[in-house]
């Protein structure tokens, strides 16, 4: 992967509980990294209709691993198309070097 593909800014973000002065607990972002990585939209390829298990993901994200940080499906991958929940965390190669992100388009709600 070089880096004239990975030409995407995302934020890797978990989301945490924060009190507000009153008391009442809200939930507010906490961003554990920003990095660039290689975003590609789901389409009709064969890679993609191989992926039948993952139905629902989106977009996948193709980054280098970032020291120190676990990444896992309870937190949420931003970009300038909007926000993504992580449904799948894979090892490129189980070499350690790139991490391989499954994800589902978060829709914004009204209210």
């Amino acid at each position: 992967m070089s880096y004239g593909k990975m030409n995407t800014f995302i934020e890797i973000i978990s989301t945490v509980p924060i009190k507000d002065s009153d008391g009442f607990a809200t939930t507010g972002d906490n961003i554990l990294a920003s990095v660039r990585a290689y975003k590609e939209d789901r389409h009709g390829s064969e890679k993609w209709t191989n992926m039948t298990a993952f139905s629902s993901a989106s977009a996948l994200f193709r980054f280098r691993k970032i020291p120190g940080l676990q990444v896992t499906t309870d937190m949420t991958v931003a970009c300038a198309d909007g926000r993504y929940q992580i449904l799948s965390v894979e090892d490129v190669r189980g070499r350690g070097m790139y991490i391989e992100v499954l994800a589902e388009h978060l829709e914004p709600t009204v209210g």
